[in-house]
């Protein structure tokens, strides 16, 4: 009898969830442009990371922008599903309120403004230790990336990601498609997806999506490990933020809130 690759993977993953049940409990409960080195057209760098300019997005962009969203939404094929419950989302706005609840009532100033948010791409990533067979893994350059053909839908990484920043495919998201961008695959059923920082377009030289559809410059991309980089500049010069630093995950998106 004849097995696909995801058949094949999702038995011998539901076996290795029986193995690994005991530290998958604990973890639960525990619970401008890219600037990098270039060779041979592509862009690399020793640790990614994204500077999200809420200032900036809010004082140029305003409510009414979604440039980085929809461009997203356009290279990587997401669905445009209405049901809350089903939707597919890599990166969109949550009110500060969502987005950093252990702050809330300390900055009155941000209450009800809009952040944008995705996969933080942590240092120490939750969703990978718990992923039974290893669909969700992470680069040397800090991407933490996702194999759709080795994902079984345990939505075992969806418990443990702290920011909600990961999506399952309850149905077929292809009907939901208004264009299909052929240069990226298309997901099925059953398959958690996620912000794969664009390794798609890094590896072709060219910027995350988001971050070249972005007119005002709010998001920067680049180099956490180089010194000269723009992050690193910001980093140094801004007052910046992280999402729920206390849990100790670090992760590599920043936010400039002032």
């Amino acid at each position: 009898m004849e097995m696909d690759r995801r058949t094949f993977l999702k038995m011998g993953g539901l076996g290795l969830l029986g193995l690994m049940a005991a530290p998958v409990i604990d973890v639960l409960l525990k619970t401008g442009a890219a600037q990098g080195a270039r060779s041979s057209g592509v862009i690399t760098a020793g640790r990614w990371a994204l500077v999200v300019d809420m200032k900036k997005c809010w004082e140029s962009g305003g409510s009414a922008c979604r440039d980085c969203i929809l461009a997203c939404d356009r290279a990587h094929n997401v669905p445009d599903i209405s049901d809350p419950e089903e939707q597919i989302r890599w990166i969109w706005r949550e009110p500060y309120e969502h987005a950093f609840p252990e702050q809330e009532g300390r900055a009155e100033s941000l209450a009800g403004k809009p952040f944008l948010v995705l996969c933080n791409h942590c240092t120490d990533p939750p969703c990978v230790r718990v992923c039974p067979t290893r669909a969700t893994f992470k680069r040397k350059d800090g991407i933490v990336m996702m194999d759709y053909h080795r994902c079984i839908g345990c939505r075992y990484c969806m418990a443990a990601c702290p920011y909600g920043a990961r999506s399952f495919n309850f149905r077929d998201p292809r009907p939901y498609l208004s264009t299909t961008n052929p240069a990226y695959p298309t997901r099925e059923r059953g398959v958690v997806e996620k912000c794969n920082f664009c390794e798609e377009r890094l590896a072709e030289g060219r910027p995350p999506a988001c971050v070249a559809a972005c007119r005002y410059g709010a998001l920067v991309f680049g180099d956490l490990e180089d010194p000269r980089s723009q992050v690193r500049d910001i980093l140094r010069t801004r007052y910046t933020v992280c999402r729920k630093p206390e849990l100790g995950t670090r992760p590599n998106v920043y936010y400039v809130v002032g």
